[in-house]
């Protein structure tokens, strides 16, 4: 499901180092009608219904409303801006009911 460039890994395993709490990719969702969902990780406590993904022995943990909105392809990389957690997502549909 998840794939991790060198650099990323790399620098993820030195965060560790220093980062209280454990890897995990959020999801920051804004919006009504045509939501936006940007993915980060951040370095938090698990929740109780998170998933665990493991990469070159580094576990990084997501929740289901996370891992609804990722691809089976997703990648994680870094550059010099930080993280960047595959595509960021909009959806420009209203899920608003009339009867």
């Amino acid at each position: 499901m998840l794939k991790m460039t060198e650099t990323a890994i790399n620098k993820l395993k030195e965060l560790a180092v220093y980062k209280d709490g454990i890897p995990r990719i959020d999801a920051e969702a804004a919006g009504g009608c045509g939501m936006s969902i940007k993915f980060m990780i951040v370095f938090d406590e698990p929740r109780r219904n998170d998933l665990c993904v493991e990469i070159d022995g580094i576990q990084i943990w997501l929740d289901r409303f996370t891992k609804r909105y990722l691809d089976e392809d997703t990648e994680i990389d870094y550059q010099e801006e930080g993280f960047l957690v595959g595509d960021s997502f909009f959806s420009s549909s209203c899920a608003i009911e009339i009867d």
